[in-house]
This record gives C-alpha cells, sequence and structure tokens, in this order.
C-alpha cells in the first residue's frame, strides 16, 4: 500500500511539473513579472521603520476627544513583495496591537491589505488602485459593525 501510495504522488508530481515545463516563452515572461517585486514594491519599502502616532478619537459627534499614543513597525517581507506593519499602543485605555499585511498585484495592477487587531476577532480586507496622478492610493473594503452586525465601508488612503 505504501508503495503505491509513492506512486501516486510521484505520477501526480510528474504530471503537475509537466504543464510548467512545456509553457511558452510568453507565459513564463508573465510569471517571472508576477512574481518580480517592482517600482511599487520599492516604493513601499521607503515607509519601513519604527514610526510614533498621537491619535485622537470622538466616540461621537460633539463627545469629547479621547487621546492616546502608539507605535507601528513596518518592514518588507518575502523577498520584498509584502509589507508587515506591528502596531502598538492603547485606545479607550486599554492596550491595543494591530497587524497589517500591504502587498501590490503585477497583474492586477492593485494594492491588496489585510487587517486585523486585539479589539475584534474579524479580518478586513482592502484594495485599490494607484493613481498616478495623485501619486497616491485610496483602498476600500468592508469591515463589521459589531452592535448591527451590518458591512460598514472602510476606506484607507496610500500617500
Amino acid at each position: 500500500m505504501k508503495k503505491l501510495t509513492q506512486l501516486f504522488f510521484a505520477l501526480i508530481f510528474s504530471i503537475s511539473f509537466s504543464n510548467v515545463f512545456a509553457q511558452t516563452q510568453e507565459e513564463m515572461k508573465a510569471w517571472m513579472d508576477y512574481m518580480t517585486p517592482g517600482a511599487v514594491h520599492e516604493m513601499l519599502a521607503k515607509s519601513d521603520g519604527t514610526w510614533t502616532g498621537d491619535n485622537t478619537f470622538w466616540m461621537a459627534p460633539g463627545a469629547p476627544p479621547m487621546n492616546s499614543k502608539s507605535e507601528a513597525v513596518f518592514s518588507m517581507m518575502m523577498g520584498g513583495r509584502y509589507q508587515q506593519g506591528k502596531h502598538t499602543g492603547d485606545m479607550m485605555g486599554m492596550p491595543f496591537e494591530g497587524m497589517s499585511l500591504l502587498g501590490y498585484d503585477n497583474a492586477l495592477n492593485e494594492f491588496h491589505s489585510v487587517w486585523f487587531d486585539n479589539m475584534s476577532t474579524g479580518i478586513m480586507f482592502l484594495k485599490g488602485k494607484w493613481d498616478e496622478a495623485s501619486k497616491s492610493a485610496t483602498l476600500t473594503g468592508q469591515m463589521v459593525d459589531p452592535e448591527t452586525k451590518q458591512l460598514l465601508d472602510v476606506r484607507k488612503y496610500l500617500p
């Protein structure tokens, strides 16, 4: 039985990789372009480092502001393909930590971002295109409002 299983996996492996080697030069170039970090990835790397922030929140219109301090550490990972952000601070008098992952998809020409933190159990997904004229991107997505259980639209700007 063990030899039959090994033979099965060897056959599947051979069939899978026969398609890779049978690709045309154009198909291989498309894959190389897709997997190679470019100018946008280099632009993301310029914001690597430790950043500090002074934050102001209003829980409702007319409510007094709440202030807090935060720190974010950004670093490129996986050969310069993605940027990881680790965020710490306090929010509403409680310790806060969050994590972000930002990447640029060469094939779709768009940014993709994931965010999660210790103030929720959800994960937020965002995506958006680079605007060369303004040298910025607006990423859009949705998150859950825990009170209503409805999705809320979210925007994030990349200067």
